[in-house]
């Protein structure tokens, strides 16, 4: 990454893009962070969440921070790394949730600990005390001082700072995610993902009031959707790893619904090999949100097309 290009970027429009301060320090449960998140999202209730996400014609398109937005010298799922990209843009983390052997539900992606941690085994095998003495390893393997962070920590941190998207593993029951989502009130931070309309009508059953990421690609699944009595306004609609056409994006928008295109993997690639411009043209198409590995960049692409004065504006903070 280069981050002298990132720095130097054109401040406009409605996100506010800074150096970050190498010497600034904030703790953390009891971490010291080095750099202050600056590009806030600030919700106070589900009310201000749902007319966040009802998506309008004056939205202000987004990223999505795959795990956590994972950067040399920051790993993935670290709560760390989602302070690291705030300092660039505003944004939505999507973080992953696994259990412990102990049932605490901690940020870990894989199954195993080997590839982003100093230790080995299973989560779900080993204890949360095991867990607290391992080191965080960035995706080029480097090790480290960051901890695996508790869900718990995740969405108490995100409070006036992000929103979040909880993808929950298949180990984990989605009882024990939307309890530590009301222990915490975290109700206006947290969109809990679902990949199958079962799975989504679970989760809004046991949470009727909960944002909910629920994967819809086609026109048959907007009528499956509409079977599961769901109501829209609960409903983000993540349209695969592919671009949608503008005409299916639309049929979304009408139902006052926000589109995730995913663009890591491929189109990630794309827009590295030829032109991080490639990103604007998604959201021209209608993609409202971007859920990408390449969130800096991405952000820096879209923010010409954000405009200049919106409704959702009032939720965008830039702490000086």
């Amino acid at each position: 990454m280069n981050k002298h290009f990132i720095w130097t970027l054109a401040c406009f429009g409605l996100f506010t893009f800074c150096k970050p301060s190498d010497t600034s320090q904030v703790e953390v449960f009891g971490q010291k962070l080095v750099g202050t998140p600056t590009n806030l999202i600030q919700l106070a209730s589900l009310k201000e969440t749902q007319d966040f996400y009802t998506w309008t014609a004056d939205r202000i398109p987004m990223v999505s921070a795959h795990r956590g937005g994972p950067y040399p010298d920051f790993p993935e799922n670290a709560i760390e790394t989602f302070a690291h990209v705030l300092e660039f843009t505003p944004t939505i983390i999507e973080l992953d949730v696994a259990m412990t052997k102990d049932s605490v539900l901690v940020l870990m992606h894989d199954d195993d600990l080997d590839r982003t941690t100093n230790g080995t085994g299973k989560v779900e095998e080993v204890t949360f005390e095991y867990i607290q003495g391992l080191l965080l390893e960035d995706n080029e393997g480097k090790l480290t001082e960051f901890k695996v962070p508790t869900l718990k920590e995740a969405l108490v941190w995100s409070k006036g700072k992000a929103l979040l998207t909880v993808d929950i593993k298949k180990s984990v029951p989605f009882e024990k995610v939307v309890e530590e989502v009301h222990e915490t009130q975290s109700e206006a931070h947290a969109a809990l993902i679902t990949y199958s309309f079962a799975a989504a009508k679970k989760l809004h059953h046991l949470a009727p009031k909960l944002m909910l990421s629920i994967t819809i690609r086609n026109e048959e699944e907007i009528e499956r959707m509409e079977e599961t009595g769901i109501p829209w306004d609960r409903a983000i609609a993540f349209t695969g790893l592919a671009e949608r056409t503008p005409e299916f994006n639309k049929a979304l928008h009408d139902r006052g619904v926000f589109t995730i295109l995913g663009v890591l993997g491929n189109l990630d690639k794309s827009a590295e090999a030829h032109g991080d411009q490639l990103y604007a043209s998604f959201v021209q198409n209608g993609a409202d949100i971007l859920a990408t590995d390449r969130p800096i960049e991405a952000s820096a692409a879209i923010q010409t097309l954000a405009p200049k004065t919106s409704s959702k504006s009032k939720y965008f903070t830039h702490a000086d």
